[in-house]
């Protein structure tokens, strides 16, 4: 197990149940990414915590989960030279650092005579599967949803749930004792984490409530389609019944795993060239401010203080405060990147980073450099009681709150100006 951390609807699993021989579930605690988080880390807690439901119920079945902790191809070459091992099962993931990883791990099983098979779980469509007529990759969002659409309504078998028959779990090894969250460097966190059950009231209600970050209008399923709590098999099938806004958002979520995979070089760089020479400012007293919520900006300063206290910031003001970081405060995209990996609980590389190149306007499909969205009049639209604003920003006052650190006018033609000397300097 990796981002698949269920028992249900899971084909790699399915597969492996499926061989006709004993099955042990392992997962792995790599320290290859635990040793960039903090201790406090939320996620960990929330892997740790779904990895110990999973540890009762396969004991429940007279079975086992093993844990272990560390470098994976280490893990490997210890359980390939200590057992018979006919084959490796996992589900695919599409990240540089998972694709290498996995390439190390396939080696390392087949000089032991064993291999590694791989099934697609957390898309509908890999990043090879939907392609233009040409064979190459799309790299605009709108004709790879319909593709995306077109290809899933002429075959509903590609939502097919995969049964996992778990009387088939064996029990390989003797009884393995489940670590402390501290027994790997890591404590509890306080944050909540959202149900992986949203209402269908929430879903069928999307478009009317999605922009709102007052409302609880959102379904908060990120972190479970991050770690594969939930199958996206079984959502789409349910949210295709509800609604086609919300279908959209998956969609997107998709698209950018395609992108990240077929263009590896955004996590770097820019999509679009002519953006890769931007003279930032890169202030560090307004990066500062922008971290802590002190912008002046009140819907800014609100979103930054939510995310660093729940993991979780409204989409709306994700893109609010991202276009305030890269375009009033013109700061490097690449920056505010880093602080939401670090803090949103539904961090994934390729939504995080397709995100952020697309408020700041140097990614594929994004908004375009000369929409720099105006703080003020977003509230205006969005938040005109202030709700969210006061909910955190308990001291919040509109005629003495803090003055903005910068001019809206003024960033807005400096902002345009440094993108356009950015295309110019080819």
């Amino acid at each position: 197990m990796r981002r698949d951390l269920r028992l249900h609807d899971n084909p790699a699993l399915q597969k492996a149940l499926s061989s006709g021989f004993p099955v042990q579930i392992i997962f792995i605690f790599d320290t290859n990414i635990l040793n960039s988080l903090k201790p406090h880390d939320a996620r960990v807690h929330f892997i740790h915590s779904q990895l110990k439901k999973i540890y009762q119920e396969v004991s429940s079945l007279g079975a086992s989960l093993m844990l272990y902790h560390g470098i994976p191809e280490d893990i490997f070459k210890n359980l390939l030279n200590a057992n018979t091992i006919k084959s490796i099962y996992a589900n695919e993931d599409f990240e540089p650092y998972g694709i290498n990883r996995d390439q190390t791990i396939k080696s390392i099983a087949n000089t032991f005579g064993s291999d590694l098979i791989l099934s697609k779980d957390h898309v509908i469509f890999s990043p090879n599967e939907l392609l233009k007529a040409d064979g190459t990759p799309y790299t605009v969002y709108t004709p790879f949803s319909k593709k995306w659409i077109a290809t899933l309504m002429e075959d509903n078998s590609i939502l097919q749930n995969f049964e996992c028959d778990l009387g088939q779990l064996r029990q390989c090894h003797g009884p393995h004792t489940f670590p402390q969250l501290e027994e790997i460097g890591f404590k509890a966190s306080e944050i909540n984490f959202p149900s992986e059950k949203a209402s269908k009231e929430t879903i069928s209600n999307y478009l009317e409530t999605k922009d709102f970050p007052f409302l609880d209008g959102t379904s908060r399923l990120g972190i479970h389609l991050r770690f594969g709590t939930i199958s996206i098999r079984s959502l789409v099938k349910t949210v295709l019944e509800l609604n086609e806004t919300y279908l959209k958002e998956l969609i997107w979520r998709e698209f950018y795993i395609m992108i990240l995979y077929h263009f590896p070089f955004v996590v770097d760089l820019a999509f679009k060239e002519d953006f890769r020479r931007i003279v930032w400012e890169n202030r560090e007293d307004h990066i500062l401010a922008w971290k802590e919520g002190r912008t002046g900006f009140p819907i800014v300063d609100a979103g930054m203080r939510q995310l660093v206290a729940t993991g979780f910031m409204h989409n709306r003001v994700r893109m609010i405060t991202a276009s305030c970081l890269t375009k009033h405060l013109l700061c490097d995209w690449k920056i505010g990147e880093s602080f939401f990996a670090e803090h949103l609980l539904d961090f994934e590389l390729a939504s995080n980073n397709g995100g952020w190149q697309w408020s700041a306007g140097t990614g594929t499909d994004a908004a375009p450099y000369f929409r720099i969205f105006n703080p003020h009049l977003q509230t205006e639209k969005f938040d005109p009681q202030h709700q969210y604003i006061k909910k955190w920003i308990p001291e919040f006052d509109v005629k003495n709150y803090l003055h903005p650190i910068i001019d809206h006018t003024f960033a807005r033609e400096r902002c345009l100006q440094a993108y356009k000397s950015s295309a110019q300097s080819k």
